[in-house]
């Protein structure tokens, strides 16, 4: 879905003389996770689209009309167990405020700006789907705030997966004016300049946590005028947890890529055998993600469709053996939830729905996310498949039988421990990866005196989802140094031109050499970082 990105060739910002980033048109039909991230990394700018906004003028015109002259849940009603009692026209103007006030508590650590960046950006899409009833104005305030880089304070805690309406609460509160914001430098870099996390925003922040103070704050959109029929139609939203799902796909998806290439390292380092990535295997066997992760690997190391059976032993470990068959699934999964992730970014699915055709108010539940929960917990456990199988590469590794090297690829003096640790790090960082993959689709909740008596938990499994990326690099991590170890012992040296033997030259380059004992604490650091490097090696690739 990349095609949404626009480049502006040649232009360039007037004061540090970085291109000008392209821009994302937000349509609320077409957005796909990589425009997300790109808007969350200040990768690109957002540009509302023209038959867009014309739908939300006639949906918040519409909504106004049937709020003023019928009962419709959230505008003339109450919310929750409260959906029956109804607002007087007197109370009207104040019932939005209240409402969010009293929904914006959002409990715990204040999420990153990266993490509220995507939340923005979802939502500002979703609205522009046309079936929320908001006032027009709200989408061009979003905007502005992704664009300047400022943004509001959100804590971690207050869903359940019926919608992020305490995080959304505290948007809607900052907007009127009722709330903090961050502020943070604008400092936009082209697309694609950027890791995990490289933002390009210098978030400080902008001055006492207190309502009120929004001159302090610069790059703060102006005060909206939120009222009752703004503030439900705001909040009706996952927004929060489909950024977050989308910021953790990106990243982890290259990263099972890399994986492919450190595993593609450890194979030359055990001599290990060619046929497991045969063509006339996987043509046997007809799933195409697999056949596609076997393919991905003849390309990586140069290997031929049909290799020659080894010389020596048969069958190597399932680290090497099995790759095809836990990599394929993995990426299938991360296919799934893109899937169900560009559904949701541009659905509008807001209760009620509000339907400028038929001047209807349609009350559902279409906020209901089992099916992300259910994508992102399928996702996480795939994750967790293909860093197991990292681990026991590593084990091999360290093995004589396999390596014809010293124990631990040790060092000549006696009793050297090597790399040891190596696999206590790997299966402690692996331990949280597997307690990150319990189902969240399990939870369970009974809220608002019985009448939402069911929760999908979506949010807990995006934040989940989010948390094993840190995990998930350090294991490959330890695989990697372990790898390039052994390679430098045996003297082994891919050919350049191959995508394995520039993965090769690229960690020696940054990778201590010294094979003594030492702490490898550093090493691990380094190595988890090279990861998003390698993943360009892997993209890189014809398969």
């Amino acid at each position: 879905m990349s095609s949404r990105i626009v480049d502006i060739p040649g232009a360039a910002d007037s004061d540090s003389g970085a291109l000008t980033p392209g821009l994302v048109v937000l349509d609320g039909y077409g957005t796909g996770v990589a425009d997300i991230v790109r808007l969350a990394d200040g990768a690109a700018r957002p540009v509302p689209g023209t038959e867009a906004m014309k739908r939300v003028e006639e949906s918040w015109d519409a909504a106004r009309r049937m709020a003023a002259t019928g009962r419709v849940y959230g505008r003339s009603t109450g919310v929750g167990a409260n959906r029956n009692e109804d607002v007087p026209t007197e109370a009207a103007a104040d019932h939005g405020l209240r409402l969010l006030r009293s929904h914006a508590g959002a409990i715990g650590a204040e999420l990153p700006a990266r993490q509220v960046r995507a939340m923005l950006a979802v939502r500002a899409n979703q609205l522009l789907a046309g079936g929320a009833g908001l006032r027009p104005t709200i989408v061009t305030a979003l905007c502005e705030a992704l664009e300047t880089g400022a943004y509001p304070v959100v804590n971690e805690f207050g869903s359940v997966g019926t919608g992020d309406i305490a995080a959304l609460a505290q948007v809607g509160l900052a907007l009127a004016g009722e709330h903090p914001w961050r502020e943070a430098e604008a400092r936009w870099h082209a697309p694609g300049a950027g890791g995990p996390g490289a933002d390009g925003l210098g978030a400080r922040e902008s001055g006492p946590d207190r309502q009120g103070a929004r001159e302090q704050e610069a790059g703060a959109p102006e005060a909206q005028a939120l009222d009752n029929n703004d503030a439900l139609a705001l909040i009706s939203s996952n927004a929060l947890t489909l950024g977050q799902a989308a910021l953790a796909l990106h990243e982890l998806r290259g990263l099972i890529g890399a994986t492919q290439v450190v595993a593609a390292l450890s194979l030359l380092a055990v001599d290990g055998s060619h046929e497991a990535y045969a063509a006339p295997v996987h043509a046997a066997r007809r799933h195409p993600a697999t056949a596609e992760v076997a393919c991905r690997m003849r390309e990586l190391i140069g290997a031929a469709d049909r290799p020659t059976p080894p010389l020596g032993r048969l069958q190597d470990p399932y680290g090497f053996r099995c790759l095809p068959q836990i990599h394929g699934p993995a990426l299938d999964a991360a296919d799934a939830l893109e899937e169900v992730l560009t559904v949701e970014i541009n659905a509008a699915a807001e209760n009620p729905l509000i339907s400028a055709e038929d001047m209807a108010a349609y009350h559902h539940g279409g906020f209901y996310q089992a099916g992300l929960a259910l994508a992102l917990d399928h996702f996480r456990l795939s994750l967790t498949q293909v860093a197991r199988l990292s681990t026991s590469r590593l084990s091999t590794l360290n093995e004589p039988a396999y390596t014809r090297l010293r124990p631990f690829l040790a060092d000549h003096e006696p009793a050297s421990s090597g790399v040891m640790i190596l696999e206590y790090a790997a299966g402690a960082a692996l331990g949280d990866l597997r307690a990150f993959s319990a189902p969240a689709s399990l939870g369970h909740a009974v809220l608002s005196r019985g009448v939402e008596e069911q929760a999908s938990f979506a949010s807990l499994a995006a934040r989940q989802t989010l948390r094993a990326c840190d995990a998930y690099r350090l294991v490959v991590g330890c695989e990697l140094v372990a790898a390039v170890r052994a390679l430098r012992q045996r003297e082994l040296r891919p050919d350049p031109e191959l995508p394995v033997g520039r993965a090769l030259e690229l960690a020696e380059s940054v990778l201590d050499a010294d094979q003594t004992d030492r702490p490898l604490t550093d090493d691990v650091t380094t190595a988890a970082e090279l990861l998003d490097r390698f993943t360009d090696i892997w993209r890189g690739s014809t398969a």
